[in-house]
């Protein structure tokens, strides 16, 4: 298991990869097949225009809250399986490590949607460094834009500069 220490929470404000807005996301999604999402905006701004994620992690939670029940009926309709895995927050879970690496292995079980009890917020780090090439992860960061990220070897290497750290 990964827990962030209280020292890492600066370090994650920042982000690895590209900060766009929406019309900019979805420029670069024209061009992308192999997507994950982390986040529940995230997941339903993808969904509610069209694209695919071959995984979509969520908790049903936006910015501590609770949100539209229509965001909540697209993203639970979505993916041919689903798994619930138990996520406290400031933590990615072995359970949760396993289950994205489990979907990245599976390619007859996209697209995956993973609900998480607890929190999701850290699993775009998981989800970056499992990611086989050509995968691009997109998660929100919080009133500023959607960070892209492709899974390059360079992206990995700063990923798991901070996973050793926790």
């Amino acid at each position: 298991m990964h827990v962030l220490p209280d020292d890492l929470k600066d370090t994650l404000k920042g982000y690895i990869g590209t900060l766009v807005d929406e019309p900019g996301l979805f420029q670069i999604l024209q061009k992308k097949h192999k997507i994950v999402t982390v986040g529940d905006k995230v997941t339903y701004t993808v969904l509610k225009h069209g694209f695919t994620p071959l995984l979509c992690i969520v908790d049903f939670i936006l910015e501590r809250k609770t949100y539209p029940e229509e965001m909540k009926t697209l993203i639970q309709g979505y993916g041919r399986t689903h798994l619930t895995i138990k996520n406290p927050p400031g933590t990615i879970t072995d359970d949760l490590w396993s289950a994205i690496k489990k979907v990245y292995q599976n390619p007859q079980d996209q697209p995956v949607r993973i609900e998480v009890d607890g929190e999701e917020d850290l699993a775009s780090l998981a989800a970056i460094y499992l990611a086989p090439r050509g995968v691009t992860v997109i998660y929100g960061l919080p009133n500023k834009g959607v960070v892209v990220v492709k899974a390059t070897e360079a992206h990995k290497q700063k990923v798991k500069e901070v996973l050793d750290k926790m």
